[in-house]
């Protein structure tokens, strides 16, 4: 039923020139018509799903705070910014962080939708039905409520995907181009929620005899998924679109990216320095590890400008006793450190 009712209104949509859905993870959301960036399509999901909002909400404000995450110590450090579009001028750029927030933000619906199934939050699905894995001991009992993982996925296609499937391009041009990386990236965000799943079990019996296991399918944390897309986004293929309107690789030296892989179009822009054109902020002040030779080390993130040196006091808690009955008290320690930041 679900299936053929997005269906439906992914024909019947009209376009929208909104900037992006997901501002729904902003904590302002109110509503469905009021969303900014919502499509004609997602405006109609939102509003005959009413139940599905807060984990659509809460699924994209994981995005957001996973995508934080996973690039605090790089020179893009997942900013975002105080408008409808979250992340600026930077996702109207075809490139690797692009590519990186389409996954992210599809898992992060995928994976909130499943789990709110198996809660029983949501009225049209319940517990995973999926199928008993062939390698499962053949005594141990496959039934448990799982996460509905099937279920997220399919919500999440409908949904997110709508905004791309809804408009109209010209075949070869480069909102043809960015739609269909869109769309790519989406499908490898919902796949990484199902490909970091796993096959939980427990031990039933008495005093731990262990005489009864049941297993089941259960997602796993949203961390993990995070990590799996990044390692994704290290590795991602460089793209373009060809005369019949496909996407295929831009350097043929390269394999061909599976649908769990990200693809982008466009390169990076220079994120060392400010500039408003693209949504960079530049990495002038940010913290640097002067040890590190890593992305946060003061050599890579200042990108050789050098970085400047201060002594802060830091105040900690010490020589903490506990006296009976029942506290215990410290006394505050402070200790001289030096923070580095680039130029």
């Amino acid at each position: 039923m679900i299936t053929f009712l997005l269906l439906t209104i992914v024909i019947t949509v009209v376009h929208s020139s909104a900037p992006s859905w997901i501002n729904i993870g902003r904590a302002d959301f109110n509503g469905c018509k009021s969303a900014k960036g919502f499509s004609a399509g997602q405006i109609k999901l939102c509003q005959v799903y009413t139940d599905h909002i807060e984990g659509i909400a809460a699924g994209a404000s994981a995005g957001i705070v996973e995508c934080k995450h996973q690039f605090r110590n790089r020179r893009w450090n997942c900013s975002t910014v105080d408008d409808s579009s979250i992340f600026g001028p930077l996702n109207s750029i075809g490139s690797k962080e692009a590519a990186f927030i389409n996954a992210i933000m599809a898992a992060g619906v995928t994976h909130a939708i499943g789990r709110r199934c198996r809660d029983g939050q949501l009225s049209s699905c319940s517990c995973s039905r999926a199928g008993r894995p062939k390698d499962l001991h053949h005594q141990w009992i496959w039934g448990g409520c799982g996460d509905n993982l099937e279920y997220g996925y399919k919500f999440t296609q409908g949904f997110v995907d709508v905004r791309e499937r809804e408009r109209r391009y010209r075949r070869g041009s480069a909102e043809h181009a960015r739609a269909l990386m869109n769309l790519h990236n989406n499908e490898a965000g919902r796949r990484a929620v199902i490909k970091t799943s796993k096959v939980t079990c427990k031990c039933h019996g008495v005093s731990g005899s262990c005489s009864l296991i049941t297993c089941w399918q259960q997602l796993s944390t949203f961390r993990e998924v995070g990590d799996y897309i990044m390692d994704k986004y290290d590795g991602a293929t460089e793209v373009k679109v060809n005369l019949r309107g496909k996407l295929q690789i831009k350097d043929p030296r390269f394999g061909l990216p599976t649908p769990n892989d990200l693809i982008y179009i466009d390169e990076s822009p220079n994120y060392c320095v400010p500039n408003p054109v693209f949504g960079s902020l530049g990495t002038h002040g940010r913290v640097c590890n002067r040890t590190s030779q890593g992305m946060d080390g003061c050599n890579l993130l200042c990108c050789g400008r050098g970085y400047n040196t201060r002594k802060v006091s830091i105040g900690e808690r010490c020589d903490c006793t506990f006296h009976w009955c029942c506290y215990v008290k410290c006394n505050q320690c402070y200790k001289n450190v030096d923070i580095h930041s680039c130029k």
